[in-house]
């Protein structure tokens, strides 16, 4: 990703000059300003770590999901302190491809973080590759928190913000509007997380890592029944209960997804499917089919991102997965407990599992092809193998103590 230099930026028509300093060591990437008036009296003080996960489909109907983050250097271009016809507004541009912008607002007694603006630009090969709609996509959110006047906002702990398909990471905050007297205040107003959770930073395409504990025990999920409709009818088919679970250090996480909260929604084409699940705490859970020498298909993809209990979200996507193989206009079907490895921090268990993803008719499952572990005809060979081995056993055992026993009848002459 190409970077700007930072530098002084001239506001127009305020006589306002712009300070923009990344403090610290490079590597901890924090990003600060010090937004100062013509006598150098700061107005505007920020210091914050973020970074975005964006999803977006690709030319071959598959989703994929980049991290952008700030890799040491940004341009705050657009920052001002404000006057009495517009708010204080922190700007901040990495490359030419991403923007974001955060505006403040006041009131008599309060100011408030009021909004935050996200946009990027998916005409970027490099970081979107393959994208299939190309053009700047802009992410507006809303975000109203009032803080009292003199005061610094403090949030060192994690948040996140999802809408439509990016999802933003906040933490280590530190950020006065309205700054009085060119100094900022040691009066510090926490977010609501800070106040009852230490938890901080989070890690890129992992979670936050946290305290050793034992997970709680989960019975088995919910079954729950999904379908995509293409406008013609039904075209894909699921039945399954769905257990995740998540491992970050020595903690783990088992979430059993709740068919009765859980949307779902998803596309069906020749050569791919997709199914879309999302709920409260699960910003979405993807499976992704494809078709494989033109007589069967299989999993290829799985994408997602929970929030997890410590603030903390879990992302993760692999489009290199084989599993639920079945021929055809049939479907697969697992009705014990199988797993689905997405990687080693991240498992799939399925419960009573049947899909069928393509050729679907009269919105019924067809013919189902059944998991080895619930083929119970290949207990028999096993049983009866078992069976010869000890009979053989047995044998050798009574050959061996009968010719002891002749030997023992000889005496040297």
């Amino acid at each position: 990703m190409v970077y700007r230099g930072l530098g002084f930026f001239p506001v127009p028509g305020l006589g306002l000059v712009l300070l923009c300093v990344v403090l610290g060591a490079i590597r901890s990437y924090a990003l600060e300003l010090n937004l100062t008036d013509s006598e150098k009296a700061t107005c505007l003080y920020a210091k914050w770590q973020m970074n975005f996960k964006i999803r977006y489909e690709t030319t071959s109907n598959y989703y994929k999901t980049v991290t952008i983050a700030d890799n040491g250097t940004a341009a705050y271009n657009g920052s001002i302190c404000g006057d009495d016809h517009s708010g204080p507004k922190i700007a901040v541009q990495f490359g030419s491809s991403f923007s974001w912008s955060v505006n403040f607002t006041k009131e008599m007694t309060t100011y408030s973080i009021d909004s935050i603006l996200f946009s990027y630009n998916t005409n970027d090969s490099t970081t979107f590759p393959e994208a299939k709609d190309k053009g700047i996509v802009t992410v507006y959110e809303p975000v109203a928190i009032k803080i009292p006047l003199n005061n610094a906002f403090r949030c060192k702990s994690l948040s996140a913000l999802k809408k439509n398909d990016v999802v933003q990471q906040y933490w280590d905050i530190l950020v006065q509007a309205f700054v009085q007297n060119g100094t900022v205040s040691t009066k510090e107003f926490l977010c609501d997380k800070d106040k009852t959770s230490t938890t901080v930073a989070p890690v890129i395409h992992t979670t936050v890592p946290s305290p050793t504990v034992t997970p709680t025990p989960k019975g088995k999920p919910e079954v729950g029944t999904y379908s995509v409709n293409n406008g013609n009818g039904t075209c894909l088919l699921a039945t399954m209960g769905l257990q995740l679970n998540i491992t970050q250090d020595k903690a783990v996480s088992v979430i059993n997804i709740n068919p009765n909260t859980t949307d779902f929604t998803g596309s069906c084409h020749p050569q791919t499917a997709l199914l879309k699940l999302n709920s409260s705490n699960i910003n979405y859970l993807d499976f992704g089919f494809a078709v494989k020498n033109e007589n069967r298909f299989y999993l290829k993809e799985v994408n997602v991102s929970v929030n997890l209990g410590n603030g903390s979200v879990f992302s993760f996507v692999n489009s290199n997965l084989s599993y639920w193989d079945a021929p055809l206009g049939s479907s697969y079907m697992c009705n014990k407990e199988q797993t689905v490895s997405v990687s080693g921090t991240f498992q799939i268990n399925t419960f009573n599992l049947r899909v069928q993803p393509f050729n679907v008719m009269e919105g019924k499952y067809s013919t189902a092809q059944e998991c080895s572990l619930d083929d119970d005809t290949i207990l028999i060979p096993i049983i009866v193998g078992a069976g010869l081995s000890g009979l053989i056993i047995v044998i050798v055992i009574a050959y061996l103590i009968g010719r002891r026993k002749s030997y023992a009848g000889y005496q040297t002459l």
